[in-house]
Order: structure tokens, then C-alpha cells, then sequence
């Protein structure tokens, strides 16, 4: 007799169900076809050599874990999309608010205003760059911006490209580098901001679209201003290590 589990069964039932299934256009087994499988090989069994009762009720133990595994399964799904819906609700919530996020883009407004860039750095560095790209992935410039201490530092870009030229409306990407005094890189994070305007769900998950055009992701908020209050925008480029050091062109 030939030994039977459920990832793989062979002899004449597996036969007779691979050529009705072969017509269907499945590639995975499913409770269904485990029973028809199990049924089949009763069928086809040696009258004389019948199957062991232990066998049968490991088979019958197996289906019964199939079928409660499948039921887990749909209930983590729904459960997952409850999630997603509550999510979103809460989302909404910060329409209309400025808020902080994990995040690279920049966004050059329609009166040539630019968004701010937040970074932090982990150790103190002797060099930091920050290099632009469009939005077809052109690097446009890079800005040194030379000895930086550890913690959260402002970055205000002046919308320029590396010739000077005063580049047009739209989103741009920021990939930031720093290295230590001897050479070694540094761990670092950009941060952005803006004020809430809508909410938008894709490829399984939430985000917050600012009203600039960019989006950053639900998860990735850290922290969240009232109304009217605004963190972005309007910075004068006080702070150490902003816009304004030498360009490395």
C-alpha cells in the first residue's frame, strides 16, 4: 500500500485525479481535492490489504487540520482588512493638519516656496551631502554640507539645480550621506512635512497626501501639529547646516 499524507499522494488515485485536474487549469491543492483524493483511494484500495486504521484516521487528522488552517487563514484576511478600513478612518482625521513623517521627497510649490527636510544623524559627522534627484531619478545637485553634530538638524534647499538655475514646480527625492571622522558612514533618517489633504490607500497600505502632491505613509507620522499652527514652510535657513554651504558640483 502505498503511504499517503497531504503534499503528495501517488498510485492510481493521484493518476485518476491528475487527469481531471489537468483540464481545469488548477496548480495547488485544495480542501476539495484532498477529499476527492482520500475518497478515491478508498475506493481504489486492495480488498485484501485494506487501509490500516491508524492511517485512515492520521488522513481524516490531516483534512481536519487543512480545513481549521483555511479557516484561520480567511480569518487573519478579514481581519487584516478591518484593520486597514479602521486605519484609514483614523487617517482621516489629520486632514487639515501639518504633520512630521519619515520620508525623502521635496516639493518645489507653484510660488517657488520649497518644502523643508528634517535629518538626524546618529554620531557626530565630518562630512554630510545631500544629493537631489528629479523625479526620473537624475541627480541635479549635491549639497555639502559639511561638519554636522549628532541629532536632528533643518534642511532648506533653495530650488536650485548645481548651475543655479531655478528649477521648475514639481517633487524631488533627497538620498542623504555622512560619514564619521574616519571615513565611516553614519546612519542617518530624513524626516518631512505638510499639511494633510487627503487620504490614499494603495498596495495594502494607507497614506497621507499633503497638499503639495507628495504622500507619506500612515505608519511613518511622527507627530502631528493642530491646525494652523504649521511646521513647514517659512524657515529662514537659521539653523546649522542648511542650504547655503558649498556645493560639491
Amino acid at each position: 500500500m502505498q503511504q499517503f499524507d497531504a503534499g503528495h499522494i501517488i498510485g492510481r488515485a493521484e493518476s485518476e485525479l491528475y487527469d481531471t485536474r489537468k483540464f481545469t487549469g488548477k496548480s495547488e491543492l485544495d480542501k476539495d481535492d484532498f477529499l476527492t483524493l482520500l475518497v478515491t483511494q478508498l475506493q481504489n484500495q486492495d480488498p485484501l490489504n485494506p487501509m490500516d486504521d491508524k492511517e485512515f484516521t492520521s488522513q481524516l487528522a490531516q483534512f481536519s487540520n487543512l480545513e481549521q488552517l483555511q479557516a484561520i487563514n480567511k480569518g487573519v484576511s478579514s481581519l487584516s482588512q478591518q484593520t486597514i478600513h479602521q486605519e484609514m478612518v483614523n487617517a482621516a482625521n489629520f486632514i487639515g493638519r501639518e504633520v512630521r513623517a519619515l520620508g525623502d521627497n521635496l516639493s518645489i510649490r507653484e510660488d517657488g516656496s520649497v518644502s523643508t527636510m528634517y535629518y538626524a544623524l546618529k554620531n557626530e559627522a565630518k562630512n554630510v551631502y545631500m544629493n537631489i534627484f528629479d523625479k526620473d531619478n537624475n541627480i541635479i545637485r549635491t549639497v555639502q554640507l559639511g561638519a554636522q553634530a549628532a541629532g536632528e538638524h533643518e534642511f532648506q534647499w533653495d530650488g536650485k539645480d548645481w548651475k543655479g538655475k531655478e528649477l521648475p514646480e514639481g517633487l524631488y527625492y533627497v538620498a542623504l550621506a555622512a560619514e564619521g571622522k574616519d571615513g565611516e558612514a553614519i546612519m542617518t533618517q530624513t524626516e518631512v512635512s505638510g499639511r494633510v489633504e487627503g487620504v490614499q490607500y494603495s498596495n495594502g497600505q494607507n497614506y497621507l497626501r499633503l497638499s503639495d502632491g507628495r504622500v507619506v505613509g500612515f505608519n511613518f507620522v511622527k507627530e502631528v501639529v493642530e491646525s494652523g499652527t504649521g511646521t513647514d514652510g517659512g524657515q529662514d535657513g537659521s539653523d546649522t547646516g542648511q542650504d547655503g554651504s558649498t556645493d560639491d558640483e
